[in-house]
């Protein structure tokens, strides 16, 4: 393609990112955590029926597992349900370092693989747990995974808090130890707190430098669950897969303890649309899943949430709305539809006359009008003239469809 032609002008022409080494991009997977991890954020409430609804939600989109409590009767019906219905998603457990914890799994016969928590922080092994010495905890947590193992649970090995423990005196040689008990065990990267950071640098922060160490010991399934405090979830958790990780653990919207963990709508986005050689999840129902989590969650959704925002296809300045009018390319990332959402023009504050022609057309259109305007129509411009004084006296919101209708009603007469 010539300069003259243009370089990007559709979204086709775009070059995708291809990872390092020649892998396969479709190695990766995702896991969730919204049932488990989400149901813990603050001021949500997420009963039984709604944990089998966000699995349905997960199973459509083709997400490869996900991990539930079953602490309680509440937990144990959702987890009932959701393994009757279990096609795609596996459902998996989470479990403390305790046989106690494992016996209450190995009740669920459909049920094949746990999490076993495993902080390894000095400040969580003495202080929140009480263990004595690191050497203490150690003890416990391979006891509790040679007993999953010997009654045939794989075993997920969360390594909680790592970005604040001893990488090289303590978890690393740990970590070697899981893997003289369970060769196949999956190693967590639990960044709790998001102290991690996602470019290589030193222990105990760099996220791609501890996923390198686990490599070299020969952890062949690494996954991370990265918190977002310092809004690193996501970017952290993309870097770990650019440097071994294949397995990336998310919650929808990011629900979680305090700022949540690693989005998942954000790393399926970039996956499927910015990764070369990448397709295995249906985005188009995340839109849809978002109304339902804050119509039945109770989880506020800012009106500019990346990818499933109400205002990610929404458009009032003049600039934008006449640039998407002309190639939605312009002005958006990816076509609406990608995930189930729609575009809206918006008529506000900083909108131009061409927004304004646009949905006076559209207004005519749904009367069975057919009617191609300039921006110079004086009809426009005396709508146009009529929206800039209601801001110019101190109007705070956007005009109304409604309003717009009755404008249009006024200026063409119908």
């Amino acid at each position: 393609m010539s300069s003259e032609e243009g370089l990007f002008m559709r979204y086709e022409d775009l070059p995708k990112i291809k990872l390092p080494d020649g892998r396969d991009p479709n190695e990766i997977c995702v896991s969730d955590s919204t049932i488990r991890e989400g149901a813990q954020m603050p001021g949500i409430v997420m009963l039984p029926e709604h944990k089998v609804k966000i699995y349905e939600f997960l199973q459509r989109i083709g997400i490869e597992k996900t991990e539930t409590f079953l602490f309680d009767e509440g937990d144990r019906a959702a987890a009932r349900e959701m393994l009757d219905m279990q096609s795609v998603t596996e459902v998996t457990a989470w479990a403390r370092a305790r046989k106690e914890d494992i016996d209450l799994v190995l009740k669920f016969d459909g049920i094949k693989e746990t999490g076993i928590l495993m902080s390894v922080s000095d400040a969580h092994i003495l202080q929140k747990i009480g263990f004595k010495s690191r050497e203490e905890a150690k003890e416990k947590y391979l006891e509790a995974l040679e007993y999953a193992v010997a009654h045939g649970l794989r075993p997920r090995c969360h390594l909680e808090d790592i970005t604040r423990a001893d990488i090289e005196g303590f978890v690393l040689p740990f970590v070697a130890e899981i893997l003289e008990r369970a060769p196949d065990a999956i190693i967590r990267i639990c960044d709790t707190l998001n102290f991690g950071i996602p470019f290589l640098d030193d222990f105990p922060y760099s996220i791609p430098r501890i996923v390198q160490a686990m490599k070299r010991l020969g952890v062949k399934d690494i996954e991370t669950h990265i918190h977002d405090d310092f809004g690193f979830g996501t970017s952290a958790s993309i870097a770990a897969l650019w440097h071994g990780a294949n397995w990336v653990n998310t919650t929808f919207l990011g629900m979680g303890e305090r700022a949540g963990v690693a989005e998942m709508e954000k790393v399926l986005v970039f996956l499927e649309l910015r990764v070369a050689g990448f397709h295995k999840y249906n985005l188009e129902c995340l839109t849809e899943f978002a109304e339902f989590i804050e119509k039945n969650v109770g989880l506020h959704i800012p009106l500019n949430k990346a990818v499933v925002g109400k205002n990610v296809f929404a458009h009032e300045s003049g600039i934008h709305t006449a640039g998407i009018l002309k190639n939605p390319f312009v002005y958006e990332p990816f076509p609406p539809d990608v995930v189930g959402a729609s575009r809206k023009l918006i008529v506000g504050a900083t909108s131009g006359r061409e927004v304004v022609r646009h949905k006076i057309e559209e207004i005519l259109r749904s009367e069975g009008i057919e009617l191609k305007l300039r921006k110079d129509d004086t009809r426009v411009e005396a709508i146009f003239k009529d929206i800039k004084m209601q801001y110019e006296r101190g109007r705070t919101s956007c005009i109304t469809d409604e309003e717009m209708r009755e404008y249009v009603k006024k200026y063409f007469d119908f």
